[in-house]
């Protein structure tokens, strides 16, 4: 979960992450979210980070990419972040 964590420390990479998230089809194409802030190299670079860190599925449509938050993962650091009581 650490390696998880640490990928989103990056505010770009929480803003795809949550972009990607909260999109409504639960996947989005790299051209709904790719207005971060930074260039397009650039998202690219962090959205292959979040993959990496087995934060999210990506499916190739196409010419586009889409993504998707990989369901336990969320799951997961919402169980990690839990108040224990």
């Amino acid at each position: 979960m650490a390696g998880m964590f640490k990928a989103l420390s990056d505010p770009v990479r929480l803003r795809l992450f949550s972009k990607i998230a909260s999109h409504p089809d639960g996947e989005a194409c790299v051209c709904d979210i790719q207005d971060v802030g930074v260039s397009q190299p650039t998202v690219s670079h962090h959205l292959k980070k979040l993959r990496e860190a087995g934060l999210l599925t990506s499916e190739r449509r196409g010419a586009w990419v889409y993504y998707a938050v990989v369901p336990s993962v969320v799951a997961g650091m919402g169980h990690l972040l839990a108040p224990t009581s």
